[in-house]
């Protein structure tokens, strides 16, 4: 007899809703995790009373009553809308774009005017089908925009020329023809009051956890204690690599406090989208929660190369990569009592609610499978 029912490779959200949804069930869970803390990419934590994201700025946003009921269950959520603001060259514009950005870019004070504007550049563009993400956005936004609120802060972003990237990037760009400054079309979105460690550590409560504990240091002894393994972690890493590696791109975080400065930028989120600044964006944290603290922090983020053994962010989803990811999920597909899920597993990019509906159809398929 094994110790545990399941061992789960990953404290982050996608292996915490899996642990609190199995143990609810009376199933024994060891969570793991190579990282000193619970939470993943949405740790929290608090920095002289501000609730800082250690990984880049986490607003949770949903269509779905479910998903946020689910949510609501673990923290009281508050009332956050997500209005970034892009400086190029010191000169704001209102993101996401919309009539605000289209103001401050041309002058257009009417939905016709601005998307006259951009007919006309996308004429002189000459674009029929869009092929790379360069195309795509002259296509949405025309040219002016495209060239200093689209081009360089892709290009630091992704490490590569607008042109050598494919256009879905980009396809689901919000453009309003309305003066709206609200980021997303979600019914439900907000920040946890206090963040969302609080909310891992509910989930895992009924687990045994032990962070700073890499699984491929022993998974031979790891994978000895559960009769089942749920891994959210690379997915090529877990085949030692055997196909060859997934490429991503990595981020490095540079966090500041400011003592004394109670508002550094007035907004929670700036991006810079000129590619003479080296970082994306700057975040001021206490923004996310109307904070009032006589101090600030604030954090900078700089797209890195990413090497394996560091941390991987934005799976890059070329064909190239689609193409080895599909070698691995096959082989995935044919272990036994191997679950995988979540962004590295899954190698793709997810919200934080796809990521909670993503773990809680794994739990079900578990159970529909040991029913069977």
């Amino acid at each position: 007899m094994k110790k545990y029912d399941y061992l789960i490779v990953g404290a982050g959200l996608f292996g915490s809703v899996v642990a609190y949804e199995l143990t609810k069930t009376g199933k024994t869970c060891i969570v793991i995790d190579k990282r000193g803390h619970v939470g993943g990419n949405v740790y929290t934590k608090s920095i002289r009373d501000i609730i800082t994201h250690k990984y880049g700025a986490h607003i949770f946003h949903t269509n779905s009553q479910f998903v946020w009921n689910y949510i609501c269950s673990f923290a009281e959520f508050n009332r956050y809308t997500n209005s970034p603001l892009a400086n190029y060259k010191g000169k704001l514009y209102n993101l996401p774009f919309n009539m605000n950005t289209f103001y401050q870019m041309w002058g257009t004070i009417s939905p016709e005017e601005a998307l006259s504007k951009i007919e006309s550049q996308k004429l002189e563009a000459k674009i029929d089908i869009p092929d790379n993400l360069e195309e795509q956005a002259i296509s949405l936004v025309g040219r002016d925009i495209y060239e200093k609120l689209i081009k360089g802060y892709t290009e630091k972003q992704w490490g590569r020329n607008a042109t050598e990237l494919p256009a879905f990037i980009i396809q689901r760009l919000p453009v309003r023809f309305t003066f709206d400054n609200n980021y997303f079309d979600d019914k439900y979105q907000g920040i946890p009051i206090g963040g969302y460690t609080p909310i891992v550590e509910k989930m895992l409560r009924g687990s045994e956890v032990i962070t700073g504990l890499d699984y491929f240091s022993d998974k031979k002894y790891l994978d000895s204690l559960a009769e089942n393994v749920v891994y959210t972690g690379e997915i090529d890493r877990y085949f030692n690599y055997c196909y060859g590696t997934l490429e991503y791109r990595g981020l490095r975080f540079e966090t500041v406090l400011l003592k004394k400065r109670s508002n550094y930028q007035g907004n929670a989120v700036v991006n810079y989208t000129d590619s003479d600044t080296p970082y994306t964006r700057i975040i001021e944290h206490k923004h996310f929660e109307f904070g009032s603290q006589p101090d600030t922090v604030i954090t900078k983020e700089y797209p890195v190369v990413f090497q394996p053994g560091a941390e991987p962010y934005y799976p890059i989803n070329n064909c190239d990569n689609n193409t080895l990811y599909n070698k691995y999920l096959d082989l995935a597909c044919r272990q036994n009592n191997v679950y995988f899920g979540g962004r590295l597993a899954e190698y793709k990019y997810y919200n934080m609610d796809q990521i909670i509906e993503r773990a809680l159809n794994l739990v079900a398929r578990v159970r529909l499978r040991k029913n069977e």
